[in-house]
C-alpha cells in the first residue's frame, strides 16, 4: 500500500505506511491518503463477524500497513485491544464488550420506524472514544522507534479528549515526549484535570491563550517549518496522522457487524463532528465497501461542517466567531481532516485541492455550490458519498440528555446528545442508525448537573481528579515562543 499527499503534484514520490507513521502533515502541507482504497469482500465480512476486536483490527490494519510483518502487526493489535484496558479488567468477550452496541429503541422515521443504537466507544483509560485509536498509535510509535533506535517529540493540539488520550497512551513510552496544546480555560474541569494532573516527565501541557483553532494553527505552522520539524524530530497524534484515522475505521466495521445479520443490510452512522477525523474514518470504511447508507455529521453551534453539507459553502470562522459550548470537544471551526474528503470529492485532483485550501488560508473558505460567483460546482457530487448533517444547540443538548435518561434510563454526554438529536432527523425506515458515543457523561458533569439536577456517576479512580496538583504552562499563541519552548525541553 502506497501513500501520497492530497496536494502532491503529478509524478510525486509515494511513501509506505511506516514512512508516514511518525509524521503528520506531508512536506507540502497536505494530508496523506492511500493511492487507492483497499476493498473488503462479502466473504471477508462474513468471516469477520466471528472475530475478536483485536483480530478485526489486525484484518483492517493489514490492508493499510502492508510493510509491517503480519505476525508483528497481529501482536500489536492484541497488545492494544485487551479486556484489561477496555473493560476495567473484567474477563470479557472483547468482540462484544470493547465497543458494544446498546439499542435505545425504535424511533419514528418517514414511512415507518428505525432502530437507534449507541455504539459505546468510551471504555478506554480516559473514558473517551479517542482511546480506541490512540492506544494503538502509542504501540505503533513505540514499535517503529525501537526498530530504528530513534526518538520522537509529539506536538499536538486538543479541544478536550485528544490530549488526554494521547498523553495516557504515550506516558512512559521509551523515546517519546508529548507537547500538547489546549485552549486556556475552554475545556471542562474534568478534561483539564485529566491532562494537567499528569506528572510524567515526558508530558508537557501548554495552555494557549486563544481557541482550539489557534492551537491547531500552531501545530500546522511548526509542522510546515521542515528544518525545525526534522531537527526536533516532531511528529503528531492529531487526526491528521493517517495511522490514527485507520485505527478508527475498525469500529465502523465492528458496529456494522454487530447491527446486522447479513451483508445485504445497510446501516447509517451519526457522528458528533468537529475536526472531521472520526467521520472521515467512516467515509474510508464506506469507500472500502462497508454497506453504509448515510454518514451524518452532527455539529454543535460551531456549524461549519453542517453549513457545507447543506449548502456547499465551507466558511471558516475566526476566533471571535467560535463559540465556547457545552460540547467543547467540537468547538472547532477549521476541520483539519476535511481536506481528505475534499480530495476524494474532487477525484484526487491535487491541483484543485491546493487551490481551494490556499483559499481557506487566504480568504477563509470556498464555495462549491455552483451558484454564480462560486468557486466551482463539485457540491453536486456529495450525494454519491452518502453524507448528511445537522446542528444541535445547548438547549437541544439539555432536552436530549433529559429525554434519553427519562425514556430509556441511559445517561449520555453532551457530544453524544448532539449526535442523538441529529440522528433522529435523518432516520430511514428499516435502516439501523448507529450513533457513535464519544465520552462518559462524567467528563462533562457541569452540563449533566444542569440537565438532570444530579452528578454523573464516576468510574473508580476518578472521584477527586479535579483536586489533584496540576502541571502546565500558559503561553500566547506565538509560533516563535512555541518553538523556543520545544527546543528548550528537548535539548536538540
Amino acid at each position: 500500500m502506497q501513500y501520497q499527499s492530497t496536494r502532491a503534484a503529478a509524478g510525486s514520490a509515494v511513501s509506505a505506511f511506516s514512512d508516514i507513521l511518525l509524521g503528520g502533515l506531508a512536506p507540502d502541507g497536505g494530508l496523506y491518503l492511500p493511492l487507492t482504497y483497499p476493498q473488503v469482500s462479502g466473504a471477508e465480512l462474513d468471516a469477520w463477524r466471528r472475530l475478536s476486536y483485536a483480530d478485526l483490527a489486525y484484518e483492517v490494519l493489514r490492508k493499510f500497513a502492508t510493510d509491517i510483518p503480519d505476525a508483528e502487526l497481529r501482536a500489536l493489535t492484541h497488545k492494544t485491544y485487551t479486556a484489561a484496558v477496555y473493560c476495567n479488567g473484567r474477563a470479557a468477550d472483547d468482540a462484544a464488550d470493547i465497543t458494544p452496541l446498546h439499542l435505545l429503541g425504535q424511533f419514528e422515521a418517514p414511512g415507518g420506524s428505525a432502530p437507534l443504537f449507541l455504539q459505546s466507544l468510551s471504555n478506554g483509560p480516559t473514558l473517551a472514544f479517542k482511546d480506541m485509536a490512540m492506544q494503538m498509535l502509542g504501540n505503533l510509535f513505540e514499535y517503529a522507534l525501537a526498530k530504528n533506535g530513534a526518538e520522537l517529540n509529539i506536538f499536538g493540539a486538543t479541544s478536550g479528549d485528544t490530549g488526554s488520550a494521547a498523553e495516557y497512551a504515550m506516558r512512559g513510552k521509551q523515546g517519546i515526549r508529548v507537547f500538547m496544546l489546549s485552549p486556556h480555560k475552554k475545556m471542562s474541569a474534568f478534561q483539564t484535570a485529566q491532562m494537567f494532573s499528569l506528572q510524567d516527565p515526558n508530558i508537557f501541557n501548554i495552555a494557549v491563550e486563544g481557541v482550539f483553532d489557534d492551537c491547531q494553527d500552531l501545530v500546522k505552522a511548526v509542522s510546515n517549518d521542515l528544518p525545525f520539524k526534522q531537527r526536533q524530530k516532531i511528529g503528531t497524534v492529531n487526526s491528521i496522522n493517517w495511522a490514527r484515522i485507520v485505527a478508527q475505521v475498525v469500529y465502523y466495521f465492528r458496529g456494522y457487524l454487530l447491527a446486522t445479520q447479513e451483508n445485504t443490510q445497510k446501516v447509517s452512522f451519526t457522528v458528533p463532528s468537529g475536526n472531521f477525523g472520526n467521520i472521515c474514518a467512516g467515509h474510508i470504511a464506506r469507500m472500502m465497501g462497508l454497506p453504509i447508507d448515510k454518514l451524518v455529521a452532527a455539529t454543535n453551534e460551531n456549524d461549519v461542517l453542517d453549513e457545507f453539507f447543506r449548502t456547499g459553502v465551507y466558511r471558516v470562522r475566526g476566533a471571535k466567531q467560535t463559540y465556547h459550548t457545552s460540547s467543547p470537544s467540537m468547538d472547532i471551526s477549521k476541520a483539519s481532516n476535511f481536506e481528505r474528503f475534499i480530495a476524494d470529492l474532487l477525484g484526487r485532483d491535487s491541483a484543485r485541492v491546493r487551490q481551494l485550501f490556499h483559499k481557506v488560508e487566504t480568504e477563509g473558505g470556498f464555495d462549491l455550490s455552483g451558484k454564480p460567483g462560486s468557486d466551482g460546482d463539485e457540491f453536486a457530487r456529495v450525494g454519491q458519498f452518502g453524507f448528511a448533517s445537522g446542528k444541535s444547540t445547548h438547549r437541544d443538548r439539555l432536552e436530549t440528555i433529559r429525554e434519553i435518561e427519562d425514556d430509556y434510563g441511559v445517561m449520555i454526554d453532551t457530544h453524544t446528545a448532539d449526535g442523538v438529536k441529529v440522528a433522529r432527523e435523518h432516520l430511514t425506515a428499516g435502516v439501523p442508525m448507529i450513533v457513535l458515543e464519544t465520552a462518559l457523561p462524567a467528563k462533562f458533569n457541569e452540563t449533566i448537573l444542569e440537565a438532570l439536577g444530579r452528578d454523573a456517576e464516576r468510574p473508580a479512580g476518578f472521584d477527586h481528579i479535579e483536586e489533584l496538583p496540576q502541571r502546565f504552562v500558559v503561553m500566547a499563541a506565538d509560533v516563535g515562543l512555541m518553538k523556543s519552548y520545544i527546543a528548550e525541553h528537548t535539548g536538540l
